[in-house]
């Protein structure tokens, strides 16, 4: 399958690891997409307001969910949601498009098998994902689907947002079930991708999920970051862009200095398009060291689509660590249950999730 780096297929995984592993997917990519949401809005909550706003209610550093605002205190509007997602709110997930991807997904690989093909993704999304709970890119194939239209020109009709970051957010359960293989993992996403997105929409996808298979098996998260690469066009923008991140973390910038160069080497692609977003992902991986709470820290403290991006740096660090080194502040207010708008899935449990996820990996 052209495993790199010394990674190995599912195979050599024991299953109480895998198990764990894949766990970890789950609860790190519903905890860090809970962490990012009260700050969800690129445009208004830049990196500078985060960080303001954790300064003002002496959360620096960020070890745990957001607290809540301080009576008076103005210029920091959260998300209306943010009463759900806050410490000492939270009692279980809110339901969140981000993790209805995963689940929906999930859900085509049980209905379908590993050979779906576009037309059944989209058939999926018909039956079971409201219209009201699609955005950007998803919304507008939605759309096309409802209309009769059939892939690709669901992505490519009337859809400004074909390079937005959509697709990406879909391709984690693409890795949880190749772990380590992740030529395997970037082609199912890509099938996944093409549905609602074009160019740097797809390689964001493909490259989400090789990343993600990676993290099962590779040594460090830098070589899971170069094993993805691999499976992206090296010139395309999305694969500058990562390794530009990653040889600014090399040649020794620091996190906010990086993001700075990013912020303007990307700069005119606006916040949820999946270039900036990902040198925001890459650089709160890297920086994070390896360490579960300081990764999706500094990934939501980057500012763009935050919920987005925390969710998948938590799918990546929990892949990591497993579900049982994550730390307790994160796991056990989510109440092993996630709220979803994808029919017949709203109130299911995060170990339930997992468990069809690993049959589905071992049957592969």
């Amino acid at each position: 399958m052209g495993l790199t780096h010394g990674e190995h297929a599912n195979g050599e995984l024991p299953r109480a690891e895998l198990a764990d592993r894949v766990l970890g997917g789950w609860t790190g990519r519903i905890a860090g997409n809970m962490l990012g949401k009260p700050v969800e809005q690129g445009d208004h909550w830049t990196r500078e307001r985060i960080d303001a706003y954790l300064r003002l209610t002496g959360a620096l550093p960020l070890t745990d969910y957001l607290p809540p605002p301080p009576p008076g205190a103005t210029g920091f509007e959260l998300r209306p949601e943010w009463r759900q997602c806050v410490r000492g709110g939270i009692d279980g997930s809110c339901r969140d498009d981000d993790i209805d991807w995963s689940i929906l997904g999930l859900r085509v690989l049980e209905t379908y098998g590993f050979a779906f093909t576009t037309e059944q993704v989209g058939r999926e999304w018909l039956l079971r994902m409201p219209y009201l709970q699609t955005f950007t890119a998803e919304r507008a194939a939605y759309r096309n689907l409802a209309n009769g239209l059939r892939p690709p020109l669901t992505a490519t009709y009337d859809n400004p947002y074909q390079e937005w970051i959509g697709a990406l957010i879909r391709a984690d359960v693409h890795g949880w079930t190749s772990p380590g293989d992740p030529r395997r993992a970037a082609s199912l996403a890509r099938r996944d991708a093409v549905l609602s997105h074009t160019g740097n929409g797809v390689y964001g996808a493909m490259w989400a999920a090789a990343l993600i298979a990676s993290a099962f098996t590779a040594p460090d998260v830098r070589c899971a970051l170069e094993t993805s690469l691999e499976r992206i066009p090296a010139s395309c923008r999305l694969a500058r862009t990562v390794r530009d991140t990653m040889a600014l973390h090399e040649a020794g910038l620091d996190w906010s200095a990086t993001l700075i160069t990013q912020a303007e080497r990307t700069a005119g692609l606006g916040w949820i398009h999946t270039v900036p977003n990902a040198a925001v992902l890459t650089a709160g991986l890297l920086y994070g060291e390896g360490d579960f709470s300081r990764t999706i820290a500094l990934t939501v403290r980057g500012g763009l689509d935050t919920d987005s991006n925390g969710a998948t740096a938590g799918s990546v660090a929990g892949v990591r660590c497993g579900a049982a080194a994550i730390p307790p502040q994160w796991s056990e207010p989510l109440r092993d249950r996630v709220r979803s708008a994808v029919f017949g899935f709203d109130g299911v449990g995060i170990r339930e999730l997992a468990e069809r996820t690993v049959r589905l990996a071992e049957s592969a």
